[in-house]
């Protein structure tokens, strides 16, 4: 089973909200980490050639 970058960036804001909202002060860390793995996954197929 492959799941591609569009069908993960839903799945990933979707944790990272429920996150928000159970622990307010993990905001800044889960926007960071989410930006990082955004970031990567929107250059992986330009680097994976």
């Amino acid at each position: 089973m492959t799941i591609s970058a569009i069908a993960l960036t839903p799945l990933i804001s979707l944790i990272a909200g429920v996150l928000i909202l159970v622990m307010p002060r993990l905001l800044n860390y889960i926007v960071a980490i989410y930006l990082i793995i955004a970031g990567l996954l929107g250059l992986f197929p330009h680097l994976a050639g």
